[in-house]
């Protein structure tokens, strides 16, 4: 099992607006590297929520609920898309400055490649967000 982290601004589509549709498409991704992180996902991998924009905040915990898929959305090119299932909110958010002060956190991608929208994240970065924000898995 991989662990992931997806990002979202929270006006285009929020943690509040996953929880109130239960799944959805995770689509329009237009970068290689993302693309090719969504393909790697795995239907029940742990995915982390994470708000860009103005609030830069880990808010959520899903999970994948239907392996990669190429993505509707797209009009042109090769492009894939997961289907992510709302678990729990986590019990306090996980700032991008918390992250970034956490030692035990300094190789995770969110500080290192800040544009990437879809993203692994080590098993032991995973359980340490977690903690962070007062969540069990």
């Amino acid at each position: 099992m991989n662990h992931w982290l997806v990002k979202q601004e929270p006006e285009t589509y929020s943690w509040d607006d996953l929880v109130e549709d239960g799944r959805t498409a995770w689509t329009g991704v237009r970068n290689y590297q993302a693309r090719n992180y969504l393909r790697a996902m795995a239907k029940g991998d742990p995915v982390l929520i994470y708000h860009s924009g103005g609030d830069k905040a880990v808010v959520g915990l899903a999970r994948v609920s239907k392996a990669p898929f190429p993505d509707p959305t797209a009009q042109e090119g090769d492009w894939s898309a997961v289907e992510l299932k709302a678990v729990k909110p986590l019990v306090q958010r996980v700032t991008l400055s918390q992250i970034k002060s956490d030692p035990d956190l300094a190789d995770l991608l969110l500080v290192r490649h800040t544009r990437l929208s879809v993203m692994p994240v080590s098993a032991p970065s995973f359980s340490r967000i977690l903690s962070l924000g007062g969540t069990r898995p």
